[in-house]
């Protein structure tokens, strides 16, 4: 099998990820274990949730050691998406500490309310202030408006890690890549954030 894989934990909505990779011309395919995977050329790993029941499925599935695999031996580029993109750090405590896909060093941490007390879990429209340009940002504006649903965080161990962050408890990081590997992560929904969202997975497909 080739084609973008959509990798399937069991805590996200695939189909919406699936119909917004077609409408940018992509071949999506679901895979839920590790012998589903092929050859792709490209991989998404979306989800909502907890830390602790993303990971678990992954390794339930033989995905953890898949995904490390794919990067590592063959450069597929792969994008997190919300629970997807926390679960590439090294470590999360959310529904129980985990170890994380540790392809981007730092932690998951709750979102914490400053002085303004807003709202936790952060549901809705809210603006990336782009740190710096990258290919995957390409054509997108800083300030642009993307859809987040979550209550914790990425916390980057490195800040070279860091390509945007969103004004919400604080600040916090909203967009990640790493420095030498084909590996990124959003902490919003870009399936549900037209038409920004599939200009962004349009950007990430030509990778």
């Amino acid at each position: 099998m080739s084609g973008t894989a959509v990798i399937d934990n069991g805590l996200s909505n695939i189909d919406s990820v699936v119909r917004a990779l077609k409408e940018v011309a992509a071949t999506p395919y679901v895979v839920g274990f590790a012998s589903e995977i092929g050859e792709p050329d490209h991989i998404v790993l979306p989800g909502v949730g907890s830390f602790f029941d993303g990971m678990s499925a992954l390794n339930r599935g033989g995905l953890k050691a898949e995904l490390l695999n794919q990067v590592d031996s063959y450069a597929v580029p792969l994008l997190g998406i919300c629970l997807g993109m926390q679960m590439l750090a090294t470590a999360g405590a959310e529904g129980g500490q985990s170890e994380g896909l540790g392809l981007l060093p730092g932690i998951v941490a709750k979102l914490e309310q400053d002085g303004g007390s807003p709202r936790i879990p952060h549901i809705g429209w809210n603006e990336l202030h782009q740190v710096r340009s990258i290919p995957l940002l390409k054509g997108i504006p800083t300030g642009t408006d993307f859809y987040f649903v979550h209550s914790y965080h990425f916390q980057p161990a490195d800040s070279a890690m860091v390509v945007a962050t969103t004004p919400y408890c604080g600040g916090f990081t909203s967009v990640v890549a790493h420095p030498e590997m084909p590996v990124f992560g959003v902490q919003f929904h870009p399936e549900k954030s037209h038409p920004a969202g599939l200009r962004l997975l349009s950007n990430f497909l030509e990778l």
